[in-house]
């Protein structure tokens, strides 16, 4: 198995990787997962809610995640879609208190190495 292979990959909880999105294409592969991918230079390994306030805060960032883009095969997000999103992206949304929730069983584990499973548990998706 590769490093790109989700299914040889943990989540924050040392499980199995779980998909983020298996409606979305979602994940640097676009296979749903947040797969740890040598290349994936903006860290898209953690799986979160989306929330109107985040997608509103990541527009505003130069990311817009709203507006659909059919001639990439996207068909824009809305509150409750899950996503893969940039490590740095997730941080940033957190300091300006935006930070939509995370989803651990579809979180990659690597994530860990820049924020403390606390501060995820924090802002873990409530079921």
């Amino acid at each position: 198995m590769t490093r790109s292979d989700p299914d040889a990959q943990r989540n924050v909880l040392g499980d199995p990787l779980e998909p983020c999105s298996e409606i979305l294409s979602t994940g640097y592969q676009r296979d749903g997962h947040c797969t740890a991918v040598p290349g994936d230079r903006g860290a898209h390994h953690l799986c979160a809610e989306m929330t109107q306030d985040f997608l509103e805060f990541s527009r505003k960032q130069g990311n817009d995640l709203i507006t659909p883009r059919p001639e990439l095969d996207f068909p824009g997000l809305n509150p409750k879609d899950r996503w893969c999103l940039c490590v740095g992206r997730w941080l940033e949304a957190r300091e300006a208190d935006v930070a939509p929730p995370v989803v651990f069983e579809a979180t990659n584990e690597t994530v860990l190495e820049e924020i403390d499973l606390e501060t995820l548990e924090a802002h873990a998706v409530e079921f």
